[in-house]
């Protein structure tokens, strides 16, 4: 028995391929498929659509095979228009052909008078609908986008207006802007520099650029944290269906403040990291900071280094206070230099990243600080240190750049 698609399109050309199908006749839009006078199938033009069938396949016999195709279009294929052609070459009516084709008779008549005018039946490309736009236009779209990056459409186009008298459709901006190589996309975000800092931090990634491993591997790299029992990034999407936002299965709760959070301290180095050091009253100062991390993390961790150990830290007022200064001093502890204001510089950021990352993906996640104190613990303990050391290693690329 033979095979029989169906395909459901909106305008199609329909071909017929069979060792016999007598009586194919168009009727309006419908194309009938008779067998001996009974019906077989209806197909229409936005569909098909079988409705009865009053005779069995088997009538057509084992080696006849049917197959409806259907191809989506919006003009003639160059086949069908030369084929066309030799149907009323060899004296087929044009009412004859329409028919064939099933398309408008215009457009019979036009190919006809092509062939006939220009001896040729291949379509002619049109340049389509003109643009809204000149070039100039696009072009003075372009520049006071460039010129006012936070400019919305809306004042684009009053811009565009008020330039040219040639009032356009949002999406006609959006369009040529695009064309331009223009997106809408989130700035990204940095802390004020002065002319000041630029020359600092340029200063300081030239005096770095050629360090080598040895001369990192004595530094211990020192930052806070503060992570919270929820987190606060709104970088998470939901699975939910139209019109369901305000559904409680698709509403998360969090709190004004995180539910609660600690802050910590860690120092990381080639080859090594410190303990990871929660401050108890969830704060952090100077005083704080002397009294916890002097003793049992910085003069340890410099006697295992040796003579050439530098401290780096952020610059934090807390970092910078006197009785800080005079502590290092009396322990002969020196400080690397670090620009101020180089968030770009401070690798130590993709280590927090990480430990929140393995954080959030406990299960069940921490409920108490304490809790939440001892899976950072633990979490710091089990960070790679392939990963803290290719952190450290990336200085180097970050003063290239």
């Amino acid at each position: 028995m033979g095979k029989i698609w169906f395909f459901q399109m909106y305008a199609c050309t329909f071909e017929c391929l069979a060792l016999s199908l007598p009586n194919a006749n168009f009727k309006g839009n419908f194309k009938l498929l008779n067998l001996d006078g009974k019906t077989f199938g209806i197909i229409r033009m936005r569909e098909i659509l079988v409705l009865s069938f009053l005779n069995t396949l088997t009538t057509f016999g084992p080696r006849c095979s049917i197959c409806i195709r259907a191809q989506s279009r919006h003009h003639l294929p160059k086949e069908l228009r030369w084929r066309d052609i030799e149907r009323l070459e060899a004296g087929q009516s044009q009412t004859e052909v329409v028919r064939w084709l099933n398309v408008s008779p215009s457009v019979v008549r036009r190919l006809w008078k092509q062939f006939l005018t220009a001896d040729s039946a291949s379509r002619k490309f049109s340049q389509g609908r003109p643009t809204a736009t000149t070039s100039d236009d696009d072009r003075c779209l372009s520049l006071c986008a460039r010129r006012n990056r936070t400019a919305t459409p809306t004042q684009l186009r009053s811009s565009l207006a008020a330039a040219t008298g040639r009032l356009v459709s949002m999406t006609t901006v959006h369009r040529r802007l695009h064309e331009g190589g223009l997106c809408a996309r989130q700035p990204a975000i940095c802390v004020p520099l002065t002319s000041r800092h630029g020359r600092e931090r340029l200063r300081w990634a030239h005096q770095h650029v050629h360090w080598t491993p040895d001369h990192w591997r004595a530094i211990l790299f020192t930052d806070e944290s503060r992570l919270s029992l929820q987190s606060d990034s709104r970088c998470y999407l939901i699975w939910r269906e139209p019109g369901t936002r305000y559904h409680p299965s698709n509403i998360r709760e969090r709190d004004a403040y995180g539910g609660g959070r600690v802050c910590v301290w860690g120092g990381i180095s080639l080859g090594g990291r410190t303990d990871l050091h929660v401050f108890p009253r969830g704060t952090v100062n100077a005083q704080a900071y002397t009294d916890d991390i002097r003793d049992s993390y910085v003069l340890s961790y410099a006697g295992a280094i040796g003579d050439y150990f530098l401290l780096q830290d952020d610059n934090a007022r807390r970092h910078r206070a006197r009785i800080v200064d005079d502590y290092l001093q009396q322990e002969t502890i020196q400080h690397m230099v670090w620009p101020v204001r180089s968030p770009s510089l401070n690798h130590f950021a993709h280590v927090w990243d990480a430990l929140g990352r393995r954080l959030s993906a406990l299960n069940p996640p921490p409920q108490t600080l304490a809790t939440l104190a001892t899976a950072l613990r633990e979490q710091w303990l089990s960070l790679p240190t392939e990963l803290i050391d290719s952190i450290i290693d990336s200085i180097t690329h970050r003063c290239m750049c």
